[in-house]
């Protein structure tokens, strides 16, 4: 797998949920923080507002997509004259993959796509700790192409669900958060606004050297041979890669292989001495030493500990007739 892929797959637990909500005027919701989960919200129809915590209101429009990496709470609502109604959304209440929900009002409709992913903090990649508490994608023609379409299917599996619809709206809810991921870290790198992990995924150089560890932690890589993947000498590369990543070379490489094992005690019936393997250590005894370094207990007590989250979604409490 690539960096930005696996980024994604050891951040999720449980399934991602997803509504389609037709607001009428006058509404305004308040969205609770949610510790351990990410949020979006994406314009479909009509136009609102959003009311961040001490800032001023954005006025969003059809294709605006909002991400909330983080879980932190937010407002929208259709002026920013209009009373706001209590949270009362629990994203992690809701059993239901995907659904539709309307709120009553005499006014103009604003319709919204709006959704959550269950996350654990312990298990984040540095590189999604570093991104702002919301990400904003105004729709621009000819910008994000692919994920304009990711929503206008997912708006329309929503809307008029069929045979397959869990399958097509989980793998759709999938495609999303990758393709917000990577609008965000391309519009940076087009605005020359990238730092830290952002400008190390839209370097070309450090970029090749982060795939080959992810794609064979196993491989006994030196920093070397991890110049030779960059195409750049060993020092410039050790001190390019140490000040973009935030450590050196090896011991991401470490960090990596122990987030890997840690991924599959929790996710398959591999036996210790098949992770020690795929991760790179030579023996079972050297891996339990340095796993248990990082994680604080030997790999079968994690393993024996480890379950399930919750399941998330994001859906409003308010008024709400579900279809």
């Amino acid at each position: 797998m690539d960096v930005l892929s696996d980024v994604i797959a050891i951040m999720r637990t449980g399934r991602p949920r997803s509504v389609r909500v037709e607001w009428h005027a006058p509404w305004g919701q308040q969205f609770p923080t949610v510790p351990g989960s990410a949020g979006f919200q994406v314009v479909l129809q009509g136009s609102c507002w959003l009311l961040p915590p001490g800032g001023e209101p954005v006025a969003l429009s059809v294709g605006d997509v909002l991400f909330f990496p983080h879980g932190h709470g937010y407002v929208l609502a259709d002026s920013p004259s209009t009373p706001v109604a209590e949270p009362h959304c629990d994203p992690l209440t809701e059993e239901g993959l995907f659904t539709s929900a309307s709120v009553a009002g005499p006014g103009a409709a604003t319709v919204l796509l709006c959704g959550g992913y269950q996350l654990d903090p312990a298990r984040a990649h540095p590189a999604l700790r570093e991104l702002p508490d919301m990400i904003h994608l105004p729709a621009r023609l000819g910008f994000h192409s692919e994920l304009r379409a990711a929503v206008d299917l997912l708006g329309a599996e929503i809307r008029q669900p069929r045979l397959g619809a869990d399958t097509s709206v989980s793998s759709l809810l999938d495609l999303l958060l990758l393709y917000i991921l990577r609008a965000w870290f391309d519009a940076g790198h087009d605005q020359c606004q990238v730092a830290g992990w952002a400008l190390a995924l839209s370097d070309q150089s450090i970029s090749a050297a982060l795939d080959a560890m992810h794609r064979d932690p196993a491989h006994p890589w030196t920093v070397a041979e991890l110049a030779g993947q960059a195409g750049m000498s060993r020092a410039a590369f050790a001190r390019r890669f140490t000040t973009l990543v935030g450590q050196p070379p090896l011991a991401y490489l470490t960090w990596w292989r122990l987030t890997t094992a840690a991924r599959l005690l929790r996710e398959s019936g591999a036996s210790l001495s098949e992770i020690s393997a795929r991760v790179g250590y030579g023996s079972e005894f050297a891996f339990a030493n340095a796993f248990k370094r990082e994680y604080g207990m030997a790999p079968g007590r994690y393993r024996r500990n480890a379950c399930p989250a919750p399941p998330a979604a994001a859906l409003p409490r308010r008024d709400v007739v579900k279809t």
